[in-house]
């Protein structure tokens, strides 16, 4: 047990000197999962890691699991990937499994589709809701892996992103190409289960998969392209249970998870803005600005439109219509006590609008089993 002490003190005193700055910008984010299952810094520290930074990582942690043996119980997504194999975990982060949110707010479109396109006065279908669960998951993953790829030499110079497994060398290029098909395979196992119209549908939202992590290269208003893709699933849900899509219901609720993601990631954006400057990318909230409220007040009005009119012409009723109501008072207290430039305050944020999706979900369930 001694040696292994001395072993864990020594390597932790070595990375310790190599990279002070580093490990209190580790420490705040390890604050920041616990906080809402994601890491977001204050400090913005402009240097590339050592390149043993990694390697003395993963010897830390494998010690640590020596010395103090079982970890406690828990089930939140941080505790269940550092208690998985130390070669596993990098691959777990990267596909960022130990920061959920991102799942979720892919995956809750889809629910509003399914819960929309059930048969009057029924539950939505739980085995297609679990097997849309499981394709976000799976697709959220590839998503952020294809994103860590183009994103390389960017996410070096950053440090909230300089930890992530290709940054910092954990995961090579090659390693990560192998495990995007996997993951990719994987997907298509679970589209393969879906109806011949929404395997086609759910086919031709690849080619955003692939270039949203390249639009805030070009463009100012990457968070539309995520919009685009991160929405699918409304078309995608109901093409599931009806066979095809009724674009009077489908496209109006994907307008409104559009601009859905324009409100919620445009408040992410404007955690990095300065990084973003520095690196060279662009966003929305560096097209904003100090203009950003009435920008995302517009957006809010016209998600708020679109789901009025999706909900007309799937004939929903009272509950529905009550319910979001909640919802614009949920985006109104967002925007209105939003303080752009409080790093703590956007990810407060942006994080409760999972709450606000399962918010809909629940009004159009609760407006579904109304009918007749």
């Amino acid at each position: 047990m001694f040696p292994a002490k001395l072993a864990l003190s020594t390597l932790k005193r070595i990375h310790h000197g190599a990279c002070y700055r580093c490990l209190s910008t580790c420490f705040v984010q390890k604050e920041r999962i616990k906080a809402g299952d994601g890491p977001h810094s204050d400090s913005r520290v402009w240097k590339r890691k050592p390149k043993n930074q990694s390697a003395i990582w993963s010897s830390i942690r494998l010690l640590e699991t020596q010395q103090n043996g079982r970890r406690p119980f828990s089930l939140s997504a941080a505790t269940i990937v550092n208690s998985a194999p130390v070669h596993v975990q990098p691959y777990l982060r990267l596909m960022r499994l130990d920061k959920p949110i991102g799942t979720w707010l892919l995956y809750l479109p889809c629910t509003w589709s399914i819960a929309l396109a059930a048969n009057p006065g029924c539950f939505p279908d739980l085995g297609m809701l679990t097997l849309f669960g499981t394709g976000a998951l799976l697709m959220r993953g590839a998503g952020c892996t294809i994103n860590d790829m183009w994103d390389k030499d960017f996410d070096k110079k950053v440090s909230r992103t300089a930890s992530r497994p290709i940054a910092s060398g954990e995961i090579s290029q090659m390693q990560a190409l192998v495990f995007l098909g996997g993951q990719l395979s994987l997907a298509l196992g679970v589209l393969l289960c879906l109806n011949y119209y929404s395997i086609a549908l759910g086919a031709a939202s690849l080619s955003l998969v692939i270039t949203y992590p390249l639009m805030k290269r070009f463009t100012y208003w990457p968070q539309f392209v995520l919009g685009l893709t991160f929405n699918w699933g409304a078309l995608l849900g109901w093409s599931a249970i009806k066979g095809s899509c009724d674009w009077s219901v489908c496209l109006p609720l994907y307008f409104s998870g559009v601009m859905w993601t324009l409100v919620y990631d445009t408040i992410y954006a404007h955690q990095d803005k300065e990084d973003d400057i520095k690196v060279g990318v662009k966003s929305t909230a560096l097209r904003f600005q100090e203009q950003t409220k009435p920008w995302l007040s517009g957006f809010a009005v016209a998600m708020m439109s679109g789901l009025v009119i999706a909900g007309v012409n799937a004939e929903q009723t009272l509950p529905y219509y009550a319910v979001l109501t909640g919802v614009a008072l949920h985006l109104t207290h967002q925007i209105y006590t939003l303080d752009i430039n409080k790093t703590e305050d956007c990810w407060k944020k942006f994080v409760s609008n999972r709450n606000l999706g399962l918010l809909l979900f629940l009004g159009i369930v609760a407006g579904n089993l109304w009918k007749e």
